[in-house]
């Protein structure tokens, strides 16, 4: 015979049942701060100090326990990539606060803007293989002129650091055909100096360019972000470009000149 149950007994199984589905996660993806710590190689500390500047969104609270989403874990993730990339956590704060959940998109946006523009790979060598390669010993005078232009980088222990073997090379061959090193260093700050100028030219373009793009939209919409960055990536090789076609013009022209000074005389 089928045991009977009173209407007490009834109401008290329902609400068992009812705190046991609140006490459990609405969803596999959500976690406590533990497993959240573990998921993002993050701890606890940290992710409860990030929370106290506002860096982290609270979490879900259910049965006096916090649960946190994937969009918990992808801000952390985004975080520690900015952290690395050399932000402090009020740049961070600032990026994410004015980015209304585009964040990602920015820093996306800010690589593509500080990418360098060339893809060489320094090379380091030694004082001695530095002044083979340039004709030999040279003043200390020419050495802190390469510094400053930054040629070579000075690591320690007579090492130095070449951020562009190309322009090393140049300078080199110049050498080799009689050139003596203290006026190709001379000549590349008059080149230096060009260049900064043009650099600085191409700069404000970009800036410009770049807000122009962001004009329409949300002011800070993943939109207006990823507008702004195929700006960026869209000029960089149109100022490489612009660069080496002046260049060669201007070079044309002023050895037609310098020539036709000789033949005149």
């Amino acid at each position: 015979m089928a045991q009977q149950t009173t209407p007490a007994e009834s109401m008290a199984q329902q609400t068992t049942s009812a705190e046991i589905v609140a006490l459990e996660p609405e969803g596999a993806d959500q976690l406590t701060i533990d497993e959240l710590a573990r998921e993002t190689g993050m701890t606890v500390r940290n992710i409860r100090a990030h929370q106290s500047r506002d860096l982290l969104p609270p979490p879900e609270v259910r049965a006096r326990t916090g649960y946190y989403g994937p969009e918990h874990a992808a801000r952390l993730r985004l975080i520690q990539e900015m952290q690395a990339e050399g932000f402090n956590l009020r740049a961070i704060k600032r990026l994410i606060e004015g980015s209304q959940g585009a964040s990602q998109e920015a820093l996306w946006f800010k690589r593509s803007a500080l990418e360098p523009f060339g893809d060489e790979t320094p090379e380091v060598i030694d004082a001695a293989e530095l002044e083979s390669r340039l004709g030999g010993p040279f003043a200390p005078k020419t050495l802190q002129r390469l510094e400053r232009l930054e040629l070579v980088r000075p690591l320690g222990e007579g090492r130095y650091e070449v951020p562009s073997p190309t322009l090393l090379r140049a300078g080199e061959d110049l050498v080799s055909l009689g050139v003596p090193v203290k006026n190709v260093v001379a000549v590349a700050e008059e080149i230096f100096r060009a260049q900064r100028a043009t650099a600085e030219a191409f700069v404000k373009l970009f800036v410009r360019s770049v807000a122009d793009a962001g004009k329409d939209g949300d002011a800070r919409s993943p939109e207006r972000w990823a507008a702004m960055r195929e700006t960026v990536e869209r000029m960089r090789p149109l100022a490489t470009q612009a660069v080496l076609a002046g260049f060669q013009q201007t070079m044309t022209r002023a050895v037609e000149r310098e020539f036709g000074k000789s033949l005149g005389k």
